[in-house]
């Protein structure tokens, strides 16, 4: 198997999962009756974003690496603000 074969796969894995991200979120809406955008959506967002990412930089394409880049920081600014709030959420209150 070649270097540019494995790459290859790489790109498709980063892309793979990258769509994937859509049908989970199809999937959590129509359990739920309304548009919902489940914790993993993220996660596969990063995920998927971040070897895509990666196969751009191998592929040198500035287009490419400046959309992955910018969406990294939008998916990982994502799950940084649902786990403030979760924590918020599960902290204990002010004790009486």
């Amino acid at each position: 198997m070649s270097t540019e074969t494995i790459w290859i796969g790489i790109g498709f894995l980063g892309q793979g999962l990258f769509f994937g991200r859509w049908v989970v979120q199809w999937i959590a809406s129509e359990r739920n009756a309304e548009s919902r955008v489940p914790i993993s959506f993220w996660y596969m967002s990063l995920i998927g974003g971040l070897i895509t990412l990666t196969y751009a930089i191998y592929r040198m394409d500035p287009v490419f690496i400046a959309g992955q880049s910018v969406g990294a920081v939008v998916y990982l600014r994502n799950l940084v603000l649902i786990h403030r709030a979760d924590h918020a959420k599960n902290a204990p209150g002010p004790q009486a």
